[in-house]
Formats: C-alpha cells, structure tokens, sequence
C-alpha cells in the first residue's frame, strides 16, 4: 500500500517526467497494490476490484514497469543493483524499501498443521475460504486479540463459523485499550457470539485426529492443559518488519526490527529510502497506514527535487471492529487525571486523560460521538474546555457541539488530509466528495472519514453559495430520486440491471440498500429473491431485528393496536414455548425478544396461524398506525379513531420508504394518540378529519404541519396517499419527512399544492402507484414460508445447518435476558 502511494505522489503531477524519473516496481504478490486494511470486506460483499489501489495499465501507460510476482532476493549496495527471483538483475539509482511486515506467528509445536493459516494477503484469504467450506470445519479460533485479529475473527464469523479470539494479555486491543474499554469491547464482541479467551497462553496445537504430526488442526492446548476446539486457526499475533533484504546488504536495523531511517527517511545508505512498516524512525516503528503514507510523500518530495522531512505521526485511530466503533487518541499514563464514562448495559466507556487541565488523550468505545473536538484538544489545536460535558454520549449530553475544529487538524488520518486541504480543493474547483477525494486522497484508505468529509464538502459548498451535490455515491451520478425515476420508468426489477443500465463499479453501503429500498417501494416482488438478496442490510436479511447478543425479535403486525384475547394467548403461549422476552412497546404492539435465526421460521408459523403477520419492524417501511379507543369506547371521542387507524395500517403496510413510517389516530382533540408527533397523524374533529404531516419523535422531536382539516374518510385516505408517494420518490436516502419537510422549498405550502391542487399534474401516478402498493402487497413471512427454498436463508451456519451457536442468559423480573 505504500510503495503504491509512493508512486502516486511521482506519478501525480507529472514530477516523473520532469525530472526524467524511471520506476520500477518490484511486487513478490502476483496482484498489484491492495488494501489490506479492507481484506475482511471480502468476506462480506466486497471484491478484489474494489480493493485494488493501483490501475495498472495507466501505470504501464506513462511508463512505469511494473513487475509482479518477483521477489527482490539481494542487494548490491557497491554496484547499485537488486537481484530479483526470476533472475533479473535491476539496476538503480535510488531504491526505496517498502516490503511492509508479516505476520508474527509465536514459535508454538504444531503451528505448521493443515488449517493454520496467517491473515495478510490475498492468498492468504482464499486459503482460508477454502479450508472453510469443508465440513467438518466448524470453529476457528483467531490467536491474538488485536486489531488485526478481530479483524480476522469478523471474517471467520461472516464464514459462518463458531469463532474464538485467543488473547495472552489480559484484555482486547492491550496497545490500544485500557481496561474499562476493553471490557466494553469484549461485550460488545461477546454479545455477537465471539468467545474470547483472555490470558490464555497457546502451547501447541493439537489434533486428535492423526497420531502424525501433520494431522489437521482440532485444537489449542494451553500451558496449564487448557483445550479449545478449533478446526481451522488463524495467527494474528502482531507484526514484525520484513527487514531481512537490509539486514543482509548490511543496512542499519532497529533494536526491535525495522531499517532505521532519519527525518528525510533515508537509510544508512543516503542512496536507499525505507517507508511504511519496515521503517524504524525515531527508535519506533509504525503498523498504521497513515505513517506509511506520510513518509511516501516525503520520499516523493525529495526525490522531485523538493524538501521535505518526517517528523512523526498520529497515531490515533477511529475505526469500526465487528460492527463496534472504537477511537483512541493522544497518549496517557496511570498518574494522568481522568474523567470517564461507562454504561455497562450498553456497553459504551468513554475516557479522556488530563495532564495540568488539558486533554492528552483518551479512548471511546461504543460511541465516539465528539472525538474529533477531543482529538484536537489533545493535540493542542484548539483549547481544553467543556470536556465534563464531551464525556457524555451524544444521546446523552447537551455538549456543545458549536466549537469549530480547526483547519490543521486531520480529517483522514490514513493519508494525513486536513481539513483545510479539503477546503482548498472545494475552494480549486471540486464540486462532490468523490473530486475532493482525488483531489485530496481523503477517504481512500480505510473511508471511516467520508461521512465527515461529505458533510464538510457540503458546508463548503453551501458557503461558497454552491449548490450541494445530492448524487447517491460514486457509483451512481444521479440523486436518490433521479435513481427512483429511472428505476420506475425502465422498469428493472433487480440490482444487475439497475447497476448494468446506471451505474459503475460494484456498488457499496451507500447504494445497495437504497437500491433494495426503491425496488421495494415500486413492489418489485420478494426481497430475498434473486440478487435482491444481496443487496439488504442485517435486519431485512433476516426478516427480524438482530439484537445486541445477536438474537432476533419477532414482531407482529397489531393494526390500530386492536388484538383478539386469542392472539394474545397464542403470542403468551410462543413465548413461553421459546422462551422469548415479552414486552409491549410504546407502539402498540407485542415484541418478543431473544429468538434465534434458525427459530424465527417456526415462530412465525405459528404468530401467522393465530392470524397476524409481519410487522415489518426490521425494515425501513411503514412501523404502526397507533389509535386511541376513540368514540367506541370513550365519551370524549367524537369520531372512530380505531377503524381508521386499522384501515390505514392495512393500506400502507409493508410500503417501503427511504426511512421508517410512524402513525396515529386520535378520536378527539385530547390527543391520546400523539398524532402530532407522527410522519402523518391523523385527529377527529366534529366533522372529519385534521390530517397533520411531518411530524417526529426521538431525539429530534417536532410537531407535524397542520396538512388540510376537516376531511371525509376518503379525502384523507386520497391524500395521505399522495403525501407518502411524493415522500418516497423525492426523499433523500435514509431521510425522514420531518427534515425532507424542512428542506423542501416552499414548505408545507408548496407541499398543499402539490397534494392538493395537483400543481406538478402527477397526483393520478401517486395514486396509481400507491394502487400498486395495495394490490402486490404480501406479508414477507408468509411467502417465506409459502416456498421452502427460502429457509436457506435462516441457519446459522452455512456449511453446517443443524449446528447452532448457544447465546449466554441470565434472568431478570421473571424473563430470559442477555447477559451483561
């Protein structure tokens, strides 16, 4: 990766050429550059393509010789040559060191068994994809507990496998983490159905299956006799340089390993540069990217006839492991003042270290709300202050976020991009994310910063009186509601065609889900069919919502909140015969907690033949239409709040939505209901109906506009169907009515037109297609069902569908729990 970055910054402003620069690049992987921060990802959706970091035939093109699949086997310091395993000898007049690191693997008996295997290249993955599909591989077992390691455990978990994070010190993550974070990782870790093993020493692996010693691995042996199955293992104990071609051609190397360089990153030798992980600047060495890619870009500089110099780097991380977000910044010891925060049931811990009342550093786990203002402190760019108040969650707290961070500080910490660079670039002309990111290289190692960076483009934008670019993502040049359009207009019905006729590339977190979500809005059959499958998110693969110990809920559907004595008594009885945490939820419903995936196809047998059907809970779709008892039942109610809202969750169930849809009905001006606080509510008056929209709950609350008052029963059914189907073709991805409300020009009154008056003359399609809706609309669980190939996708395991993993409870007030 940084011997690829290395000749990007030659290569990118034509400096080869004018200082008469050939490269050559020597490659002992038969692939070019790739980013190995990503391998998991391959695992999970991605491809080698979306990988790769260099476009070979442009290199080729401008005349870089490129030679891959040969290994640099020696030095000759006197003659200025390498020596390369095809037996090519290359001349040079300055080489650059970048052969990176490999896998530590600890000096323990059996490590050399079939099924163990390292973690760094590609190779490497398709070994362990292989190993894995055989059937009796059904737990592998990770050796270390650091970065890298539960990085490979999230890829033994996405294999299906039943999976063990070994870790000899005495919690996750030990160069990062203290000890209250790592417990709150190790949680986190845990509820997903990892097991972890801390201060567990590996003394051999074992096999019980062949008296040789060349029998497959089945086990790990500890130093006190300890056993832990394991059919397949994975060494990602650390890293160490591969110094070995310098040490040989007598090259000055680290006490700990590592080619020592100075500021400039020359070697002992003022004629060979060392960069990335193979360097030791300083008496240190660095296993992050971002360093790697700083000291390519001083080499570059220097070798183009600049000056430049390497003074160190952050080493502060923010990344995403299994799903968990976890930061670190700064530096801290035992003596420095501290101010933390823990939430064990949610598994957050948050501290900042203080030295004399300023921030040095600090580690966030499970929110890392605020860590850029808090990195900046600690970094001395902006002054300490309000840190009582940082410490707290976002969800929590009321800290003041107006503080702006400065424009020295980093936004992409992988390739050292301040923000100001980024401003700069909007400033020269870049217009979207993905131009500052060419421009910039921000967001293109790990991407953890493109959420930030797309919204700083945006406010550059906005001030520049720019308008903002609302295009879905760099796979697909149109906004979410031009993809709408073309979708509806050429009538695709799958992610190949839409990709095939629109986009490029393989498409990403951003554009899969939004896709899945139009194609469902336009009632384009069974999600889980075809290539549509591949396209949803954790929850709407599963039918269910996956909880924090990586259980389901089951969640039927209870139109109006109305529910026979019959189906109450058969939900009673499921749960009790699963054991299922019950609750009734603020929405009028019967959630039951706690339910394995290979279980959900038989508890949603049985909720179905009690009469209800999916709530669809677990999608960005249509939630509940709550009611009070209205004039049925109560003496102020003035109208029937309960069959109107039964009528309109019946209607509008299942109608999938750029987000979630939250409704009620209240039978007077009392307001039990809480219409007002809904997407759409609905309030009786003494003549019809007060329909109120873009209302919202949570941690943004705001009252819904008065719409139109006093309606008929099908004048409001008329137009809440107009209002959801322009929501949904207009909406940005992921976009509530509420703030969609608040950014259409012209507001609710533009809305009334449109709605009403029929301005745009497109009310007869929302109608049409709301007919659409009505007509196609089927319960998901009971298609599932309908057709059994389709439970394929409810087991655990796919290369071992009867094995399933055993979760941990405890109980409390009765009921089953997840253990904390």
């Amino acid at each position: 990766m940084v011997g690829q970055r290395l000749v990007d910054e030659i290569l990118v402003k034509g400096r080869h050429r004018s200082k008469n620069i050939g490269l050559v690049v020597i490659g002992e992987e038969p692939q070019a550059a790739y980013d190995r921060v990503g391998l998991s990802g391959l695992f999970d959706g991605r491809t080698v393509e979306d990988l790769t970091l260099a476009d070979v035939d442009a290199m080729r093109a401008v005349g870089v010789d490129l030679r891959l699949g040969t290994k640099a086997t020696a030095i000759d310091r006197s003659q200025k040559t390498v020596a390369l395993s095809s037996g090519d000898v290359v001349a040079y007049d300055h080489l650059v060191l970048a052969t990176g690191s490999v896998p530590f693997v600890p000096p323990i008996s059996g490590a050399d068994r079939p099924g163990c295997f390292e973690y760094r290249t590609l190779s490497d993955i398709d070994a362990i994809r292989s190993w894995s599909e055989r059937p009796e591989v059904q737990t592998g077992a990770v050796i270390g507990g650091g970065l890298l390691g539960l990085e490979a455990a999230n890829a033994l978990l996405n294999l299906g496998l039943d999976t063990h994070v070994i870790e000899m010190a005495d919690r996750l993550m030990p160069q990062q983490l203290d000890g209250p974070a790592a417990t709150a990782l190790e949680r986190w870790i845990s509820g997903l159905g990892v097991t972890c093993h801390l201060g567990f020493a590996t003394s051999e692996v074992v096999s019980d299956r062949s008296a040789s010693s060349a029998g497959p691995v089945t086990g790990l042996c500890g130093r006190e006799e300890e056993m832990i199955p394991a059919d397949l293992v994975v060494f990602s104990a650390g890293i160490r340089p591969q110094d070995e071609l310098a040490a040989e051609a007598d090259l000055a190397v680290g006490e700990r390993g590592g080619v020592v360089v100075d500021d400039y990153c020359l070697t002992s030798d003022p004629f060979i540069s060392a960069v990335g992980e193979v360097a030791c600047h300083a008496g240190r060495t660095y296993g992050l990217v971002g360093p790697g890619y700083s000291m390519a870009a001083v080499v570059a500089e220097n070798l183009t006839g600049g000056e430049a110099t390497f003074e160190g780097a952050d080493t502060s991380t923010k990344l995403k492991l299994l799903g968990v977000d976890v930061a670190s910044f700064g530096t801290s010891s035992t003596s420095d003042d501290k101010i933390e925060y823990t939430n064990q049931t949610s598994g957050v811990h948050r501290r900042v270290s203080l030295v004399n009342d300023r921030v040095v550093g600090g580690v966030l786990v499970g929110d890392i709300s605020h860590v850029e203002l808090l990195q900046a402190m600690a970094s001395g760019d902006i002054p300490t202050a309000n840190v009582e108040q940082l410490i707290i969650p976002d969800s929590l707290g009321s800290a003041d976020n107006t503080i702006e961070l400065p424009d020295s500080m980093q936004l992409c910490s992988c390739n050292a991009v301040t923000r100001q660079q980024c401003k700069q670039a909007v400033a020269d002309g870049a217009r979207t994310a993905p131009e500052v990111k060419a421009a910039t290289t921000a967001g293109t190692g790990c991407g953890g910063c493109i959420p930030d960076l797309t919204a700083l483009v945006n406010i550059e934008l906005e001030a520049l009186g720019v308008s903002v670019d609302r295009t879905l993502c760099e796979h697909f040049r149109y906004t979410r509601q031009e993809l709408f359009d073309l979708i509806s207009v050429h009538r695709h019905a799958g992610w190949a065609e839409v990709l095939s006729a629109h986009g490029t590339g393989g498409g990403c977190e951003i554009c899969r889900p939004a896709v899945a979500s139009i194609l469902s809005s336009l009632s384009n059959g069974y999600i889980l069919d075809g290539d549509q499958a591949t396209l949803q998110d954790t929850n709407d693969h599963a039918l269910a919502n996956m909880q924090r110990n990586g259980t389901y809920s089951v969640v039927p559907r209870v139109p109006g909140g109305e529910i026979t004595p019959e189906q109450l008594i058969a939900l009673g009885e499921i749960g009790r015969d699963f054991d299922l945490y019950t609750k009734i939820t603020g929405a009028q419903r019967i959630d039951l907690f706690g339910a394995q995936l290979h279980e959900l196809p038989l508890i949603w047998q049985r909720v179905i033949d009690a009469g209800l059907e999916s709530g669809h809970a677990y999608g960005k779709a249509l939630r509940t239409v709550k009611s009070c008892v209205g004039s049925t039942w109560c003496r102020y109610g003035v109208q029937d709040s309960v069959s109107m809202a039964i009528r309109l969750e019946l209607r509008y169930r299942g109608l999938r939505a750029p987000h979630k849809l939250k409704s009620a009905v209240s039978g007077c001006t009392r307001e039990c209901a809480e219409a007002q606080s809904k997407d759409f509510g609905v309030i009786a008056t003494e003549t019809g109906w007060n329909l109120y929209v873009g209302g919202n709950g949570g941690r943004t609350p705001r009252h819904g506009d008065l719409f139109a008052t006093d309606l008929t029963d099908d004048e409001l059914v008329t137009y809440i169907d107009r209002f959801l189907m322009f929501y949904i073709r207009t909406a940005e991805r992921l976009q509530r009515t509420a703030s969609w409300l608040e950014e259409l020009d012209g507001g609710v009154d533009y809305l009334r037109s449109v709605v009403i008056d029929d301005s745009l003359g497109i009310c007869g399609e929302l109608e049409a297609d709301m007919a659409l809706h009505v007509e196609r609309y089927q319960c998901e669980w009971t298609a599932t069902l309908e057709q059994p190939e389709r439970l394929r996708h409810f087991v655990e395991f796919v290369n071992a569908p009867e094995s399933t993993s055993t979760p941990v409870w405890i109980s409390e007030r009765g009921q089953r729990i997840p253990a904390r």
